[in-house]
């Protein structure tokens, strides 16, 4: 039986997603420790600099987003992946802090099209019925960068040395990545290969392949959008936060390397997360499972916070680490299935521009909270506490959206 073309874009995507997350976001905890044990810099310096990497990466979402809506992602994608790639590289050969600032723009460019909004937009015209499944899995790969990369950065480095040890990790980044998105990703949409979504066949009519419709409306559309936008911008600011700084959080108690093998490990967890979540997602209440997730995340946090001990610090990281599949996934999730396929890059993209923009500042708040409290434990019960307004307003936002008289008619209609 041939495989449906989209499922082969979701391969790429996830593959993309790996070297994503692993040389972004999870990367970035990894740049923190050995740039400053490189060069002795403050860790606030460094975390706001790695903070410009965030915020250049939701400035440009909407402009990701909307590109890959008007051609496709093949020009897009390739284009990160040289900026990330040179940019992971040129770290290595940084002599003063201000040089890292340059570094960490093109690594921000970069993810800003193979994170979230660049695979969700490029999955989004593939599927229908398994919307989804198909983002999910996609985004899986951000929890083999996780698991991988960042014991092979650190093995990197430790190996072949600061700088030598960031250009090959570039080198091989750009090698595998180039050559898989010029081949996999020359198509926009199935129908360009004379097919519907999910892989249907033409003559299939499409309602009988469809989800069901779209809440969004004239009426709640901005409730919905804005809603999901702060409540995941709350989460992921803290959620990326605690990423950042978790070697550096759990190297005192654990050593560097037990502190690289808890962060493999829940990226472990994270992994499992979204494989159950592949599972369930477009059968359950999406809103409803992020802000139970969200909750479990605060308890976590707080856990750690008021116990900071090997066992807690380890169980509750991997907690954690499970609902970071989630949260990361959720977001475009809840966004497409509320508001559909068309123009899903320029939708997301507008939120993303939120999310990313205020999450950008996770890493420089950890940083200036452990700094100023001499430690990290009152950062992380203060990150519970944002966690779980982030919670309220999704809750708040999805259950008023469904009040509204639109919202009711188009429940009707269905």
């Amino acid at each position: 039986m041939k495989v449906f073309y989209g499922w082969r874009v979701v391969a790429a995507c996830f593959v993309v997603a790996a070297f994503a997350w692993g040389l972004g976001l999870f990367g970035s905890s990894v740049y923190l420790q050995a740039v400053t044990g490189a060069h002795g810099w403050p860790i606030a310096d460094v975390a706001f600099a790695i903070t410009l990497f965030f915020v250049v990466s939701a400035l440009v979402q909407r402009t990701v987003g909307r590109s890959i809506d008007r051609w496709g992602p093949r020009p897009v994608l390739l284009l990160g992946a040289v900026l990330m790639a040179s940019g992971v590289a040129l770290i290595g050969r940084v002599t003063a802090p201000w040089q890292l600032y340059p570094c960490f723009v093109l690594i921000g460019i970069g993810w800003s099209t193979l994170s979230t909004t660049g695979i969700t937009a490029t999955v989004a015209p593939w599927f229908e019925r398994h919307q989804g499944r198909s983002m999910t899995l996609a985004i899986m790969g951000a929890s083999v960068g996780a698991i991988a990369g960042v014991p092979a950065l650190l093995f990197a480095v430790r190996s072949l040395g600061f700088q030598q040890g960031l250009l090959v990790v570039g080198a091989v980044a750009a090698a595998v990545l180039l050559p898989l998105i010029w081949h996999v990703l020359r198509f926009r949409k199935p129908e360009e290969l004379g097919l519907r979504r999910d892989g249907q066949a033409p003559a299939v009519e499409p309602a009988s392949v469809s989800a069901a419709r779209p809440l969004a409306n004239d009426d709640n559309r901005r409730l919905l959008l804005l809603s999901a936008a702060v409540a995941f911008a709350l989460g992921l600011t803290m959620q990326i936060g605690f990423i950042t700084h978790h070697v550096t959080l759990a190297e005192p108690l654990l050593g560097t390397a037990g502190a690289g093998l808890l962060v493999s490990a829940t990226g472990v967890t994270a992994f499992v997360g979204r494989l159950i979540l592949a599972r369930i997602v477009d059968r359950i209440d999406v809103r409803r499972l992020a802000c139970l997730v969200m909750v479990v995340q605060s308890a976590a946090l707080l856990s750690i916070a008021l116990w900071p001990s090997i066992p807690v610090l380890v169980g509750a990281s991997l907690v954690y680490g499970y609902g970071i599949g989630h949260v990361t996934t959720l977001g475009p999730v809840v966004v497409r299935r509320e508001f559909g396929a068309a123009a899903f890059g320029a939708t997301y993209g507008t939120a993303a521009t939120i999310i990313q923009l205020t999450s950008a500042f996770g890493p420089a708040l950890f940083g200036v909270l452990r700094d100023g409290f001499g430690g990290y434990r009152p950062g992380l019960a203060i990150a519970a506490v944002g966690t779980l307004v982030g919670c309220s307003v999704l809750f708040a936002g999805g259950h008023l959206a469904r009040r509204l008289p639109s919202a009711g008619l188009s429940a009707k209609k269905q």
